[in-house]
């Protein structure tokens, strides 16, 4: 077997939405298709290594892929995509061969509660950077929680807004859906605008703030079209980000092309 993402694509569709999985050719390599996943979904989490469960595996970190081998695993990573968990590794068949498997399950993602941001006030309001978490399935530590944010300011010479630093703290350098790319720190290139840009597509829209006033977390986002039409929504870029990946209507919208998202971080898995 030719393993491409075209593969892996035809072989998780197979699969379906729900529950599933699969044992592969005997010749094909494990770490492959680890590599590829990879490189789709971010560093994975090991559930099983050398036939020893790690014994933190719960519902909340992808036990659901171990179910179909009972015992039977032998080394299972995984992967959690929005609403569905994906595994790959080796598990022995019913004749007590190790061959290589894909399993798929389906992964609870709560919706996360409003939250009051102060006793004295009866608005809620919605942490937007844990949704953004929860709909695209971050289970992984912090990947770069040193920033020095009081230097980038510094030297951009105005404070940041504090859901933008949170994503970059959180999900370090990658991209939505292997498609929006998180800028490590904003571009300047359209200062003279305004805009600072935090982040962008290989379609060439960038996804700024109209850095008015002197609270950054009150920037609204405007998105400079690669028509260079400027088109501004009242909003942070957290809940930016959560809209475009959720809904079909919205004018940026990825949730036409994927039913459930990820970060690919760029960074090697360990």
């Amino acid at each position: 077997m030719e393993l491409t993402q075209a593969t892996v694509n035809d072989l998780l569709t197979q699969l379906g939405p729900g529950d599933g999985y699969t044992y592969l050719p005997g010749d094909l390599d494990p770490q492959d298709l680890t590599d590829l996943l990879d490189s789709r979904y971010g560093a994975a989490r090991t559930l099983v290594l050398d036939g020893f469960t790690d014994p933190t595996v719960d519902e909340s970190r992808g036990a659901a892929l171990l179910v179909p081998f009972e015992d039977r695993a032998v080394t299972i990573r995984a992967w959690a995509c929005g609403d569905q968990w994906v595994g790959t590794g080796t598990a022995r068949d019913a004749e007590g061969a190790a061959r290589p498997v894909l399993v798929v399950a389906h992964r609870e993602v709560p919706e996360p509660l409003a939250v009051a941001p102060d006793a004295d006030e009866d608005v809620d309001w919605v942490d937007w950077m844990e949704r953004l978490r929860r709909i695209t399935g971050w289970t992984q530590p912090a990947q770069r929680p040193d920033v020095d944010w009081a230097e980038v300011e510094s030297r951009l010479g105005t404070t940041l807004p504090s859901d933008y630093k949170r994503m970059v703290e959180t999900f370090g350098t990658g991209a939505f859906d292997g498609y929006l790319d998180l800028n490590q720190e904003p571009w300047t290139d359209l200062r003279q605008d305004g805009l600072l840009i935090w982040a962008g597509t290989e379609h060439e829209d960038l996804y700024c703030w109209r850095a008015d006033g002197d609270d950054p977390d009150r920037w609204p986002v405007v998105v400079r079209s690669f028509d260079n039409k400027d088109v501004p929504f009242d909003c942070q870029a957290a809940e930016f980000v959560c809209r475009i990946l959720t809904e079909p209507h919205h004018p940026f919208t990825m949730a036409r092309y994927f039913d459930t998202h990820w970060f690919m971080n760029y960074r090697e898995s360990d």
